[in-house]
Order: C-alpha cells, then structure tokens, then sequence
C-alpha cells in the first residue's frame, strides 16, 4: 500500500510545478485523479488549520467545483476530516432563493454539506430574499463579525479577512467568483463583499468577494477543467505581456497567501514551458 502511495505522488509530482509567479501548477491526467488530489490537499489544510487556530473557514464557489470536491464525502475523508470545526462561506453567490437551481448555496448543500457531518449553524449562505445590493451589505457586515471574534483571522497586512482556503473555479472569459472581465468591481478596493446587476452570464444579479479579501487569504485555489478553458488558464498562468494583466483570474495574487492551479489536462493543454509536456 505504502509503495502504490509512494507512485501516485510520484505521478503527481511529475505533473506539477511552480510556474513563474502565478503559483503552484498541478496537472492531472483525468478528473478522478484531480478530484482525489483536491480532496488531499483540502483535507491537509483543514487539519492544519484546526491544529493550529480551533477552526477551518473555506469560501467556495459554484460550477463544476463542487462536484470536484466530491472526494469529500467519502472514506476516509467523511471520517477523518474534523467537520464540526469547518465554517463555509461563499466566494460568490447567484442572488436567487436557495431552492433555485442556479443557487451555489443549493449546489454546493446537494452535492456536498448533505453529505458531511458540517454543523449547520457553520454555514454561512446569504440572505436570499433582499435585493442583491442588500444582500451584499449584509454578507460583508456577517463576515465582520465574525472577524471581530477571530473565528475568521485577520490579515497583518490590512483589515482584510484571512480565510484559511478561497476555492474558486474559472470560466472561458477568464472570470473567477462573479468578478468578470472588464467590469468595474475589479476595481473595488475598499468593499469587502459587493453586487452586480449585469453579470453577462445568467443570472445577473449576483454577489461576490473583491479582489482584496481573495488576495488576502492564506490559500487560494483555482480550480479549471476542459479545453474550453485551456486559452484563458494560459492567458492568466502565462508570461504573456501586459495585454492581459485585466483578465480576472490573472488579478488572483495572494499578498502573504499560497496560490493553487488544479488542472486537468485539457485546460492545460495551451500551456508555456516544456517542463508540463509529455
């Protein structure tokens, strides 16, 4: 057993790196090998986290990503992760009723807290039945508070929340939680937690966090799959020149965190540098 386990972090090792100064690439051969290595690496990071502050608080986002994190609830992770210490926030949410198909809250409840020992009062979801500005003022003065306590750190740096692990996903446009190209938000400096009402993607109105409380985590995870996005994990990973410094995902820059890459091969596929070929 030890000698199948020495391999497969071997294999994984050969498909990863630190890509200049876009943080750590982890290149995977298919989903279900992602999958397991983002289970691993979530579950290491609530560990330490508990060991070290009592608590774990991981902001997560929707899309594939849950499904992703599907590892979780299953041996030996449903058992051995500490889940009564984990507190779950959202990276951005689709204002909507929780009921609704296009709710993170919803996808994420179905596809992953159901499944896990989490204590619902932990779950942090916004108020659905506001106006999405309302709901922003709201989500931002509930992770206030508990900054105040310390259930969620403090960067040294700033007044900024420090949450233990941000997992986000990416879209083709290079968008990463509701903060999409070319919008204004991207330039939200002193919010913690704004709104749009235009999102170009279905539906519009939509909170989410500023780039400020993203950079300001201890982790940050992106996490992209299929070749539909290969263009834009290269135009935000890539050393390619000032053209693209706007691209959302390309802003994620931890200030004292730890940036991630998952990666299948397909979004990979439109990499720079030999060291991630085959």
């Amino acid at each position: 057993m030890l000698i199948i386990e020495l391999l497969n972090l071997l294999s994984r090792m050969a498909h990863s790196g630190v890509h200049k100064d876009r943080g750590e690439l982890r290149i995977h051969e298919n989903l279900d090998e992602l999958g397991t290595d983002l289970a691993e690496y979530i579950a290491e990071l609530s560990e330490a986290s508990v060991k070290e502050r009592g608590v774990f608080t991981i902001a997560i986002s929707g899309g594939s990503l849950i499904g992703l994190m599907g590892r979780l609830c299953e041996a030996p992770y449903n058992k051995t992760v500490d889940w009564a210490k984990w507190y779950i926030f959202w990276a951005d949410e689709r204002v909507v009723a929780k009921t609704h198909a296009d709710s993170n809250y919803k996808l994420a409840k179905d596809g992953l807290l159901s499944k896990v020992p989490v204590l619902p009062s932990h779950v942090n979801s916004i108020n659905d039945s506001v106006s999405a500005e309302e709901a922003a003022d709201d989500y931002e003065f509930h992770v206030r508070q508990l900054v105040k306590t310390r259930t969620i750190n403090v960067s040294d740096i700033s007044d900024c929340p420090k949450f233990d692990l941000i997992l986000l996903g990416m879209g083709p446009d290079g968008h990463v939680a509701s903060l999409f190209p070319n919008h204004p938000v991207l330039d939200e400096k002193d919010e913690w937690v704004t709104f749009i009402t235009d999102s170009p993607k279905s539906p519009p109105e939509r909170i989410t966090f500023t780039l400020p409380v993203i950079n300001s985590a201890s982790n940050v995870a992106v996490v992209v799959t299929g070749e539909s996005k290969a263009e834009a994990v290269h135009l935000a990973t890539d050393d390619v020149g000032p053209d693209c410094l706007s691209l959302p995902a390309r802003l994620v820059r931890p200030i004292r965190g730890k940036l991630v890459w998952f990666l299948d091969k397909l979004a990979a596929s439109k990499l720079d540098g030999s060291q991630f070929s085959e």
